[in-house]
């Protein structure tokens, strides 16, 4: 198969998997006595119905965009980082952190408060890629018992810490926010923030690594085949451990993005904020690109956010929005079926 037809399915079937999963999604809803066509409706609407629509969807898109970057970026590189969720906790505390305890002009405070969620999400990689390169364990399992690790370690230190026991935090100072009010004034006072720029480039930064790079090819290389990479005189360990590390400044940023711009501050939370797990749906559509990445946010984000309007609006109960996701997901796993099916067709064509 050539590079362009590879290059071609690549982007088909993501694509197909989008609409047969929205598909499927539609028959279930026909068989549970639904009409599709009004719950995508109210789905669009709750997406783009408005201003106000527009930039909260906007806003949920931002952190997805990171923490697809974050699973995507180690995927890259033969690496799982099934610890993103963790890596987004521990990043949106740093950030909230340093936005209350320092006090400092905004041109210093807000890059050092997001220079600290993206060091915590990098550190708390960190420690999986040490354990992998020089213990051979698992990330994945390593990664799993560091998200419960970071929720509960986080959770004590604002109860202890951040709010002596009480039952709010106080708000990051103003000089470490993200929010605009020109942005929420566009949009109706949406939570919409200017985290959304800082996402984009994120997106830059990870394709200029892995491209243009000698760390990328070196990094793609070792995820390729690390024996065939330590012959060759690269140093495996070392790329291990940084492409977790990087990842994990992805993730962390992810946090910082909903500790100084979605909410200015941190609480205790009861469970995940599933922002890391959405994102292993998310880089698996995208197909580990990073531009495929932000496409993939996208649409993840307009479920996500339009799914509110679709119990009012149509009847349909928010759930069947996550079975959709879930659909579209077994269909892009499924990307085997696909290209032989695309093969099938192409050859019985001719």
């Amino acid at each position: 198969m050539t590079t362009n037809n590879n290059r071609l399915f690549g982007l088909l079937v993501p694509v197909i998997s989008v609409i047969l999963g929205l598909l499927v999604g539609a028959i279930i809803m026909i068989a549970s006595g639904h009409n599709p066509i009004e719950a995508y409706g109210a789905l669009w609407r709750g997406a783009f119905g408005d201003a106000f629509t527009i930039g909260e969807t906007i806003r949920r898109i931002t952190p997805l965009i990171l923490t697809g970057l974050a699973i995507a970026f180690a995927f890259r590189t033969g690496l799982f980082n099934i610890g993103a969720e963790g890596q987004v906790i521990v990043g949106w505390l740093a950030a909230v952190w340093v936005g209350l305890a320092v006090d400092a002009p905004m041109i210093i405070h807000l890059p050092m408060a997001i220079l600290a969620g993206a060091i915590a999400g990098g550190l708390w990689g960190f420690i999986p890629g040490i354990l992998k390169a020089k213990l051979g364990v698992h990330e994945v399992i390593v990664t799993i018992m560091m998200n419960y690790i970071a929720m509960f370690v986080s959770n004590e230190i604002v109860r202890s810490v951040l709010t002596d026991h009480k039952t709010t935090t106080e708000r990051i100072a103003d000089t470490a926010s993200l929010s605009s009010a020109w942005l929420q004034g566009l949009t109706f006072y949406s939570r919409m923030h200017y985290g959304i720029l800082i996402a984009l480039f994120a997106a830059v930064v990870m394709w200029f690594i892995i491209q243009r790079t000698t760390l990328g090819y070196e990094l793609k290389a070792v995820g390729f085949n690390k024996h065939a990479s330590k012959y060759a005189g690269m140093n495996v360990s070392k790329s291990i451990v940084l492409s977790m590390v990087i990842a994990g400044g992805f993730a962390g940023l992810a946090g910082a993005m909903e500790g100084l711009g979605t909410y200015g501050s941190v609480s205790v939370i009861s469970g995940f904020t599933n922002l890391g797990f959405d994102g292993i749906a998310v880089a698996l559509l995208g197909a580990n690109n990073p531009f495929g990445v932000v496409l993939a946010a996208i649409l993840f984000g307009v479920l996500k956010e339009g799914a509110g309007e679709m119990p009012t609006g149509a009847g349909v109960p928010t759930e069947l929005v996550d079975i959709i996701i879930a659909i579209i997901i077994f269909f892009v796993a499924s990307s085997y079926i696909i290209r032989w099916a695309l093969l099938r067709f192409k050859k019985e064509g001719k």
